[in-house]
């Protein structure tokens, strides 16, 4: 088996992750890919029936409430930098 096989194989084995962000009446589908890691994704658009069809042919899971926690405070944090005093007030409207 060639590096490439294996490598095929190997990426064929990961878990891949959808997180639907538009509405379900909507006719365009926007959503967040993973592969291997929900933290790591791209932003996707596509028509509702070809969602569908990608949905089928890479076998997703939907993410978990646990993991759109984890994958949300990573944005915030790479957003508003750590947990420190800025970072904190950023929510906050002025006086």
């Amino acid at each position: 088996m060639t590096n490439n096989k294996k490598i095929g194989s190997s990426f064929e084995q990961l878990e891949k992750y959808v997180r639907v962000h538009s509405n379900p009446d909507v006719p365009f589908v926007e959503f967040d890919f993973a592969i291997g890691a929900p933290e790591l994704f791209v932003e996707l658009v596509l028509p509702r029936l070809a969602f569908e069809a990608f949905c089928k042919s890479n076998s997703v899971v939907h993410m978990s409430n646990e993991q759109i926690a984890i994958v949300d405070a990573e944005s915030k944090k790479w957003r508003y930098g750590e947990d420190t005093l800025m970072a904190s007030n950023h929510a906050q409207s002025p006086s």
